[in-house]
């Protein structure tokens, strides 16, 4: 008969259990908390930063898209100015709406931002310590200077003035600039419109702007330019 042999001795396969099993202490929790909470803070911190840096680079952004904008729109509609003729009611003379000063101008084009049918009246003027302002009216077909003059300004572009300066052609045929344009009796309107845009005082902007807008209409298609005024 075989008996099979047993060992007197069997190796523990675990480990023996001790009496008592060993936790966090409460120290080890409250460094634990307080480095979790210090790794949030400047989580949030660095987030913040970033956000706020991304609203200043956007709001900055915006603001130079805006003048961009506004620029460009004044180039175009000073490109699109038309010979707006009408009728005097007292001599019944014809004249040509232009209203060039070396601060402020008047006149029509068939440039509208709205994007309206038929010609827009333009008025651009500098205030001074408020900015630069834009008034519109329907230039429809008699002076629409009262309109203009009734208009809402609106605030176009801040921190700058403005100076306005209109290309010619004397009789010798040399190209020269003037600081007025009165298209009543100059009976057409200047091939150029150059605006220089100055940043005011305390505005923090330093760079000058130039904005020089060929007219491609110089003359009414009826109406023969004054010469004599050119000399």
């Amino acid at each position: 008969m075989i008996r099979a042999q047993i060992p007197a001795q069997i190796p523990a396969l675990l480990p023996p259990a001790s009496g008592r099993s060993r936790g966090f202490t409460l120290l080890e929790i409250m460094i634990a908390l307080s480095l979790t909470a210090m790794l949030l803070t400047m989580l949030t911190a660095g987030m913040y930063g970033v956000i706020r840096d991304w609203d200043n680079n956007a709001q900055g952004l915006e603001e130079t898209l805006d003048e961009a904008v506004a620029i460009l729109q004044l180039e175009r509609a000073l490109q699109g100015a038309f010979p707006h003729s009408y009728r005097d009611a007292d001599t019944l003379a014809r004249h040509v709406f232009f209203a060039g000063e070396s601060t402020a101008l008047s006149w029509v084009s068939t440039v509208s931002p709205q994007r309206d049918a038929g010609l827009t009246a333009w008025r651009l003027y500098d205030e001074p310590g408020a900015g630069i302002y834009l008034q519109l009216a329907p230039a429809l077909s008699d002076n629409p200077q009262q309109r203009l003059e009734v208009a809402e300004p609106r605030l176009l572009l801040t921190d700058y003035t403005l100076e306005f300066n209109y290309l010619f052609e004397d009789l010798e045929f040399a190209r020269r600039w003037r600081d007025s344009w009165d298209g009543a009796e100059l009976m057409a309107l200047p091939m150029a419109v150059h605006i220089k845009l100055r940043p005011t005082r305390g505005s923090g902007l330093t760079e000058e702007l130039d904005v020089v807008a060929p007219i491609r209409t110089v003359e009414h298609r009826n109406l023969t330019p004054n010469t004599g005024m050119l000399q």
